[in-house]
Formats: C-alpha cells, structure tokens, sequence
C-alpha cells in the first residue's frame, strides 16, 4: 500500500552480485591453515614413518637394535616378515616383532653360513 514500484526496484537491485566472490574470501583463512598444518605436521610426520619403515626393512642378522622397552640385544635370526630373534644376554635369546624396534645402534656384518669350516 505505501510501497511504490520504483522503490521496489531499488530495493531488489541492492542485492549484492559477487556471493561466490564473498564465499571464496570467507574460506581463504580456512584453506591457508590447512596448507599450514599439512607442510608444517602431515608432511614431515610422513616422512618419518617412512625412514622409520625402511630402518625396519633392513634390519639383517648381527645388528645390535634398541627396543621400545629399552631392551638393548644383538639380532641372531631375521627373516623377511613379522619376527626377529634378538639376544639380549649370552644364552638368553626372545622373539621379537619387527615392529617393537626403536632404533638400529650398529651394523654387523653379514654373516656367511654357506663357507665351509
């Protein structure tokens, strides 16, 4: 009743044109923080276990390794999968899952069983 059409017209012309312009603006912190965490904790957590997964492969018999229990020992038997057999004292020889390995402390060298004696 007191509405006239030319300031209807304004009124629906005042609605702003660039949304997808304004939506894209509201989302760039959100992108940014993501590329932050990713470059700053994914990536190098990544690489971690990478280099943690290759320690683990190459473990061979005759190398000393350090447990997550902190149990230090020498590798009497590895074969490829799952189980090492570490000894720890003279005589004293556990299984061991691979993965329970902390770190390699020294290489030995391989050990030839095919030589005669």
């Amino acid at each position: 009743m007191f509405v006239t059409p030319a300031f209807a017209q304004a009124a629906g012309a005042a609605a702003p044109a660039g949304g997808m312009q304004d939506i894209f603006i509201q989302l760039m912190p959100i992108l940014l923080l993501v590329v932050i965490f990713w470059f700053l904790i994914f990536r190098p957590q990544q690489k971690r276990l990478k280099a943690q997964q290759a320690m683990l492969g190459a473990i061979k018999r005759g190398d000393t390794v350090v447990t997550t229990g902190g149990i230090v020992g020498k590798v009497t038997k590895a074969v490829d999968g799952e189980d090492l057999e570490v000894e720890i004292a003279t005589g004293v020889k556990v299984k061991l899952v691979r993965g329970m390995v902390a770190d390699v402390r020294s290489k030995g060298e391989p050990v030839n069983d095919n030589k005669p004696a």
